[in-house]
């Protein structure tokens, strides 16, 4: 492999990556704890955006409960958000996979 050819090569696979980020801007998550006790979204970036809890979660809560759906809730939204950006970097890894070049799909 020569010198450009290489130079092709990173640059395909920084449009693929950069692709792949655009995909991901401006998606997020929800994830809910105990049937919408509480909801959260969360972001592309892991930004925390909204935490809803209805009111009859506050009245038939604990305080201590409340933590635990709260943390359950963002906990399960950070791993939901983390398992959409793994989606997607395992396509662009299927994608970089694939075979190119002079002779490739005869």
């Amino acid at each position: 492999m020569n010198v450009c050819s290489a130079m092709r090569e990173v640059a395909a696979l920084q449009q693929t990556m950069a692709e792949a980020q655009a995909r991901l801007t401006g998606q997020s998550v929800e994830f809910s704890s105990r049937g919408g006790a509480v909801t959260v979204t969360v972001k592309d970036d892991l930004e925390v955006p909204s935490v809803r809890i209805p009111p009859e979660a506050l009245h038939t809560n604990s305080p201590a409960r409340l933590e635990d759906l709260v943390r359950a809730a963002v906990n399960g939204g950070l791993r939901a958000a983390r398992e959409m950006m793994e989606r997607e970097l395992a396509a662009v890894a299927r994608e970089l996979r694939r075979p190119t070049g002079p002779g490739v799909g005869r």
